[in-house]
């Protein structure tokens, strides 16, 4: 099966080191960004007077302003724990072109090589897809809390369905253009879609969710030259 047989493929590529460059350059942005976020969270509270605010509600204790900044802290924390893995999918692939080009040196040797993708088209797919996973992932938070027992399959569905798009695409559009990438993908919406699925199912395991981003572009490249390999012929030796 060619979801199956990509996904172990690109398993077997893990360790590449190109791969790894990726991962630790997304993780370490990510955590910047989520920095950057508190600071101009506390930054704001400040000048709104928040603080303030909260300590004529309740009088003038000392330990008030202290129970806010820890508040916020925890806030963040919490907030981070749940932005976590949208936000570093969606700054990771901004470097994923990288992983199907070590895809592709090593089990495509045959398919001419692309340029990369230009970095201002990079930026503007990466906010695209961080402002439809964080919406998609907040409104999942109220169907799962109407349908409780569907939760995990919705889960798994949605985020499925959003990857598959956003990889598969990635993929394509490397050698067919972003039109011809979109005609593939209606093409093998099904499949796709299952692709996706399996590399949403691992998102809810922590650190494993990390390297998702990196795991999917590769299965999707496979996927890619899989499901369409009379794009690419062998040549013969």
């Amino acid at each position: 099966m060619d979801v199956i047989g990509s996904f172990f493929a690109a398993i077997g590529q893990i360790g590449d080191r190109r791969f790894r460059r990726v991962l630790f350059r997304g993780i370490g942005l990510t955590f910047v960004l989520l920095i950057a976020a508190y600071a101009g969270f506390l930054m704001l509270l400040n000048g709104l007077g928040a603080a303030q605010w909260v300590q004529e509600l309740l009088g003038n204790i000392s330990w008030v302003g202290d129970l806010f900044t820890w508040t916020s802290f925890f806030l963040m924390v919490v907030l981070s724990v749940f932005l976590m893995v949208p936000v570093a999918s969606a700054i990771t692939s901004m470097f994923l072109d990288e992983v199907a080009s070590a895809v592709e040196d090593r089990h495509y040797p045959h398919v001419p090589k692309v340029s990369p993708l230009p970095f201002s088209e990079g930026l503007k797919d990466t906010v695209n897809f961080l402002g439809v996973l964080i919406f998609a992932n907040i409104v999942g938070l109220i169907v799962y809390v109407l349908f409780p027992p569907m939760a995990l399959f919705i889960f798994w569905g949605m985020n499925g369905f959003l990857l598959g798009r956003e990889y598969f695409t990635l993929a394509a559009m490397r050698h067919l253009g972003r039109d011809g990438a979109k005609r593939l993908r209606k093409k093998h919406g099904g499949t796709i879609w299952l692709a996706g699925t399996l590399m949403a199912m691992p998102l809810s395991i922590p650190l494993i969710n990390l390297v998702i981003p990196i795991l999917g572009a590769a299965t999707f490249t496979h996927l890619f030259h899989r499901l369409e390999p009379q794009q690419f012929p062998a040549t013969s030796d």
